[in-house]
């Protein structure tokens, strides 16, 4: 009985405890992208380092590397580049110099930034039917009044029609 509750004890004790931290990539490996970078740093080739001398550097360095290495190298040079932090240039990757201006704009407009949805109340009105509205089908209710246009009023403003006047008939 005594056991029972030592057990019980253990497991409350165990729930409370906080979650381990994730162990690093593949047993002790560093994550990938510094792995990248001291490989660069230890090449220290002018021109950059190509794909195969970095991946062969990690190797020697590391040398329980997953079974997907080359697909993973690939994965985070192509993120690497893509987010700045490296520089490719005639197949090498090479980190960017400091005093470098940043990277050029693309071509073209950039895309409008995107706007955040309206709130729900908005979306859930239906959307008006399409043609014309339906008269009423009450006979007893008085017609709606009608509207003023604009060519009524403009008549009575200036005595003419509109357009170009009827051609004057010819005397023969």
């Amino acid at each position: 009985m005594a056991s029972e509750e030592v057990q019980c004890d253990n497991i409350d004790n165990q729930a409370q405890a906080p979650p381990p931290v994730p162990p690093l990539v593949s047993g002790g490996l560093p994550p990938y992208p510094e792995m990248i970078l001291a490989a660069i740093e230890a090449l220290n080739e002018d021109q950059g380092s190509n794909k195969s001398s970095i991946s062969k550097q990690i190797e020697d360095t590391h040398g329980d590397l997953p079974p997907a290495h080359s697909t993973l190298l690939t994965h985070h040079l192509n993120k690497m580049k893509s987010s700045g932090q490296l520089i490719f240039s005639k197949n090498c990757y090479r980190k960017p110099d400091t005093n470098s201006p940043p990277p050029r704009r693309g071509r073209g407009r950039p895309p409008k930034p995107k706007t955040s949805l309206p709130s729900a109340a908005a979306v859930l009105s239906p959307p008006r039917p399409r043609g014309r509205p339906p008269k009423s089908r009450d006979p007893a209710a008085p017609p709606p009044p009608p509207k003023p246009t604009a060519a009524s009023t403009s008549d009575a403003l200036s005595g003419r029609k509109r357009g170009r006047p009827p051609k004057a008939a010819a005397s023969a």
